[in-house]
């Protein structure tokens, strides 16, 4: 699949046909301005909801407290997304509208329908069971994973697979944690002023220890496993509609079951949290982490398997589908175009990187009969956008290969003579 490298086209001109004017929602400004307007205007809702809920003191300790688990969260999901990297606007989008658009449904929705419950069964406490135990999932879960839907449909080419859909899924349940947190925290810290409690005794270090200090995983864990649904799906072959539907279905449905037991564990029993907490959410916790690891591993293999062809081809370097299925190697080059050439010697290198991941996951897609009609067209443009940058990049990555590579072990041929010994040349890299 892989081919020649390129030849010098001319420009399509006005009347050769092939130029089309996009529709008025087609156009960078709608696609840009309406998104962000929606945004803007729910988070400044949000914002007045939140702040007449839990006051202006309420609202600023929330906020400073629901903010510490965020950055850690972020640069989790950031890493797990190294080997191709999404564009940034991407996660600005998922982080924005779970915690402006999802939080603002799920604010006026779960409050409507409880206040239904309660005025039609005249039973307020069992209204506000089955409000966090059956509306809450349903509504949340729904609202968060609207926004996979949106980046699915809307930016294809950056959701190839089962990780993309963990980041995205991960940073919108992020966001969306955060302005729950700073309601929670804001609210306790408002009864702690009524009732006088301080220290550890208080509402706010009670809140404080199980929403930020041992479940700060929480929503991203539900909400990640409707990713999981969608990434599935995203490698799934077109002709195959019912399947990529039925799959993020699954999902959503998974997290809402996980996220209702979660939120009916306070009525198992005294120790019903924390049975619930040790016995299910950690080991799902540590099953979902395992299995994103091992597909960031396995993407890895896959450009170290895919990229040789495009080697035979005369478009990469012997020595970069190496380089390139090694994070080690991918740093190493960076490093190595930064202190030779400069910061945006190193940018290059990496968007060179992200250009040839993408180039080895489009290929395996081709190969299993699961790629677009838009293959050859794609498979272009990537390698056209390596071509640009091989000048910079593939001297970084030649280099990188050599000191990234496993030291030869030298053995005498005769029994006698100097002892065998491990070749291992100066290298600054090297650990």
């Amino acid at each position: 699949m892989a081919t020649s490298p390129p030849f010098p086209t001319r420009p399509p001109s006005p009347g050769d046909g092939g130029i089309r004017h996009p529709h008025w929602w087609q156009r960078r400004w709608v696609r840009y301005g309406a998104p962000s307007t929606l945004l803007a205007l729910s988070g400044l809702v949000i914002l007045a909801l939140v702040r007449r809920q839990t006051g202006t003191d309420g609202f600023l300790v929330g906020l400073g407290l629901a903010v510490l688990p965020v950055p850690w969260l972020l640069a989790a999901f950031r890493w797990l997304d190294r080997v191709e990297p999404g564009p940034w606007r991407n996660l600005v989008f998922s982080f924005a509208w779970g915690a402006c658009a999802a939080a603002l449904i799920a604010i006026v929705a779960n409050s409507f329908a409880t206040e239904w419950i309660a005025t039609s069964t005249a039973d307020p406490a069992s209204a506000d069971t089955l409000g966090a135990t059956v509306i809450a999932p349903v509504v949340e879960e729904s609202a968060k994973a609207a926004a996979v839907l949106l980046v699915f449909l809307f930016r294809r080419r950056d959701f190839t697979g089962i990780v993309d859909g963990v980041v995205i899924a991960g940073t919108t349940a992020t966001g969306f944690a955060f302005t729950e947190n700073i309601l929670y925290l804001g609210t306790a810290f408002g009864t702690d002023q009524l009732t006088g409690d301080r220290g550890i005794a208080s509402v706010t270090a009670a809140t404080f220890f199980v929403r930020i200090v041992m479940s700060p995983f929480a929503h991203p864990l539900f909400t990640v496993l409707t990713g999981i649904g969608f990434g599935i799906a995203a490698l799934s072959a077109e002709r195959r509609p019912v399947r990529r539907v039925l799959l993020p279905v699954c999902g959503l449905l998974l997290a809402m079951g996980m996220h209702a037991f979660w939120n009916g564990s306070a009525t198992f029993g005294q120790y019903g949290f924390f049975a619930v907490y040790g016995g299910f959410m950690v080991p799902v916790f540590g099953l979902v982490t395992w299995l994103a690891v091992w597909t960031r591993q396995r993407e890895l293999r896959t450009v170290r398997t895919e990229l040789p062809a495009y080697v035979l081809a005369g478009w990469l370097g012997p020595g970069e589908p190496f380089a390139l299925g090694s994070m080690r190697a991918r740093r190493m080059a960076r490093d190595y175009a930064r202190h030779h050439h400069g910061r945006p010697a190193a940018r290059e290198v990496a968007r060179y990187e992200g250009y040839a991941t993408s180039l080895a996951f489009l290929r395996r897609r081709g190969r299993a009969g699961k790629a677009g009609p838009d293959f050859a067209v794609r498979e272009r443009e990537l390698l056209a956008e390596l071509w640009r940058r091989r000048h910079v990049a593939r001297p970084a990555l030649e280099y990188a290969s050599r000191a990234a590579a496993p030291a030869p072990v030298y053995r005498p041929a005769v029994p006698y003579g100097y002892p065998a010994v491990t070749y291992s040349p100066y290298n600054p890299y090297r650990t």
